[in-house]
């Protein structure tokens, strides 16, 4: 049971990554420094001061810098990549009394694979407001994006199942909306 309830926190910070990547850090670090969360081996340096410091550095950053307009698509494409890196260390950090072959497939597989489809999804999202509303939206989608990591980061923590289905029906609402402003913008 550990395991699975570590590899939904590993999954659910992973696809919290797609929409900002250094949210999910900070909130594993707190968790990690307060003991409600076990770090797995190599990865206890989330959870110190230093690092707190710099995750909160860069998550105050990440999300000012979704507010500018034009310059949120630069970050979410940009981000794309980077997110699935995230993801991958971020589902690695949280596998605990595993062998590393299965601690790191899982990481790649589903850690990797969730921060990517999240990141594709609100790259879409951004690109698709810019189109329809010449980046006027854009400040709103990023506003509930960032909100909804926070909050969806904590709760992987907290409650990983609830979390993860939560996960999962955003993400097939995003999608849904996405399909249909790219439908509405091919007529």
């Amino acid at each position: 049971m550990d395991l699975l309830m570590n590899v939904l926190i590993g999954v659910g910070l992973a696809a919290t990554c797609g929409f900002r990547v250094f949210v999910p850090f900070l909130v594993l670090g707190i968790a990690g420094l307060g003991g409600y969360l076990e770090l797995g081996f190599g990865f206890q340096w989330i959870a110190s001061y230093p690092s707190l410091i710099v995750f909160g550095v860069a998550t105050l950053l990440e999300i000012l810098a979704y507010f500018l307009p034009w310059v949120d698509n630069l970050l979410s494409t940009a981000s794309v990549p980077i997110s699935a890196i995230a993801g991958i260390m971020l589902t690695a950090a949280v596998m605990t009394d595993i062998s590393p072959i299965l601690q790191w497939a899982l990481a790649i597989i589903a850690g990797g694979g969730a921060a990517t489809a999240t990141s594709l999804v609100s790259t879409g999202i951004h690109h698709s407001s810019t189109l329809v509303s010449a980046g006027a939206v854009n400040p709103v989608v990023s506003a509930l994006e960032s909100i909804g990591t926070v909050i969806v980061s904590i709760l992987v923590i907290a409650a990983p199942i609830l979390a993860v289905l939560i996960i999962a029906l955003t993400y097939i609402f995003m999608r849904r909306t996405f399909l249909k402003v790219k439908h509405s913008l091919n007529y």
